[in-house]
């Protein structure tokens, strides 16, 4: 063995849900036997060296009685988590002559080891494999259990090992060993959609036509109403007529999930648009995100599926204004001393809340025993900018007694589901050229402008409908988008009256609050 050797091998480190390429220098020298990790490590990084030492000796390698120093670059990057693990040891037995190291360069190397030699699965592989092809990086080298995770990532080479002796071997002898391949990996729209279905809500047919035009085209939702009138069975039947991820968004969830930890079934794409339910309790970094080195949040979970906010005015008012700048730009942003980071948050919000602090205001059957003052308060807690961003706001009543015990069956969630699909075509058809819209209600200033047109008689409605009601400029505009959305559930060209008009009266909020 030799004593001045330098051996570098590739891993990478994850800021926000992307990867960024890292080198493992690893250096024996002459000395006193010694390890010393350097380029930021954090305590994990920083313990590895014991586990990296009863790693090499359990599995039959010389650890070397040298000085060791490992720099992790780029040095101004913080570096955390076991992954480092694996090429640590690889770096270690490279520059030993343990092991072959004529294919370091061509390998991303990721893995925490047990003392034992053999790897540990990590998070966030699936994110470091796409970033690895872009790298121009011939593959991966990670544990056994993530390589069906990476091996999502079509056009790269991804071996799984199960411990250390097997990645020391296939440096050694390549030719022996097949990359892990997929059996399926068509970039083709996930139908597997499934839940609660809309054939078991009975009545509320307007509440039902609200939950068809924010699936069509992505409007975030709001549901008034008693105890007991079906808010939050209606809520969760929203995941089920939404339209089916494609791959490059499946892709996307599936990264942010991994980045989380929360990727369960590793090898698989998420198939089904993600549904979030925080509880009222949950604080704002929770919601957005954060951490000393952040990590997704609750709205960055939601992203292209649904972030459902019950009881939405039991949450504390500063958390819910967390909410304002995601719901406007699709993406949330964290800055820490360390680090800033950008989490993508493209979601549809879908709220519900009682009228009133008793829950019975404008109900038909029960008096509601609060004061005006009392209800003044109650709505104080949502501030109008954050209504102003919920494109539907709708008013549920409790059923009455003949409905309740009507035996027809509701129209199933398929049908209503392949409307959505339909409108959300014409949308995509319409914004093919845009970069980031991807429906109606991601449209800005300048679309409104050309694909939301009125004509003389529209344009006196909403005339009077704005000084009615004292609407914003933004309630303005999101009446437009619900507009065009109704318009293209109807497989019209131009946004009629009567379109603008059912768009309107989705402004119930404006009218409830002025009581």
């Amino acid at each position: 063995m030799k004593i001045d050797m330098l051996a570098r091998v590739w891993t990478a480190a994850i800021l926000g849900i992307d990867a960024i390429k890292v080198g493992a220098e690893v250096d024996v020298s002459g000395g006193l036997p010694k390890v010393i990790i350097v380029g930021l490590p954090d305590t994990a990084v920083q313990e590895s060296r014991e586990r990296v030492k009863s790693a090499l000796k359990n599995a039959g390698f010389a650890f070397p009685t040298r000085k060791i120093i490992i720099n992790l670059t780029p040095a101004d990057l913080r570096k955390e988590g076991p992954s480092f693990d694996l090429p640590i040891a690889v770096g270690i037995l490279a520059a030993s002559e343990q092991i072959n190291p004529q294919l370091l360069g061509d390998y991303l190397f990721l893995g925490e080891l047990s003392l034992d030699g053999s790897l540990r699965s990590i998070s966030g592989v699936l994110p470091i494999a796409a970033a690895a092809k872009k790298l121009g990086m011939v593959g991966l080298i990670v544990p056994k259990d993530n390589v069906k995770e990476a091996a999502v990532v079509k056009d790269i080479s991804v071996y799984g090992f199960k411990d250390l002796q097997e990645v020391a071997d296939f440096l050694d002898r390549p030719q022996e060993y097949q990359p892990f391949q997929l059996e399926d990996k068509a970039e083709t729209p996930l139908l597997n959609i499934t839940g609660p279905d809309l054939k078991d809500v009975k009545g509320q047919s307007h509440a039902r036509r609200a939950l068809e035009i924010a699936a069509a085209g992505g409007h975030n939702l709001i549901f008034v109403g008693p105890p007991g009138s079906g808010k939050t069975m209606l809520a969760r039947r929203l995941s089920g007529i939404l339209p089916p991820l494609s791959f490059a968004e499946s892709l996307e969830v599936s990264q942010i999930h991994s980045v989380a930890g929360y990727l369960k079934n590793k090898g698989t794409l998420i198939t089904q648009r993600p549904f979030r339910n925080p509880h009222h309790s949950a604080s704002g970094p929770s919601l957005v995100g954060g951490g000393s080195y952040p990590r997704p949040g609750e709205i960055s979970l939601s992203h292209h599926g649904i972030l459902f906010l019950d009881e939405l005015t039991e949450f504390k008012r500063n958390v819910l204004e967390y909410l304002r700048q995601p719901l406007e730009d699709g993406c949330v942003s964290i800055s820490r001393t360390r680090q800033s980071v950008v989490f993508p948050a493209q979601f549809t919000l879908v709220a519900s809340t009682n009228p009133c602090p008793c829950g019975y205001f404008g109900d038909p059957i029960q008096n509601c025993t609060c004061s005006p003052r009392q209800r003044e308060q109650y709505w104080a807690k949502l501030s109008g900018p954050l209504m102003d961003r919920i494109d539907l706001q709708v008013t549920v009543s409790r059923l009455k007694p003949e409905e309740m015990i009507k035996q027809e069956i509701g129209e199933a969630s398929e049908l209503v589901r392949q409307r959505a699909i339909a409108a959300r075509n014409i949308a995509r058809d319409r914004f093919l050229n845009e970069a980031k819209i991807n429906c109606n209600a991601q449209m800005k200033s300048n679309h409104l402008r050309s694909f939301c047109q009125l004509d003389d008689r529209s344009r006196n409605l909403l005339e009077n409908a704005i000084r009615k009601l004292g609407l914003s400029l933004r309630a303005m505009d999101r009446i437009l988008k619900v507009s065009r959305t109704i318009a293209d559930l109807a497989g019209d060209q131009a946004i009629q009256t009567h379109h603008l008009a059912e768009a309107i009266q989705y402004r119930s909020l404006d009218r409830i609050q002025s009581f």
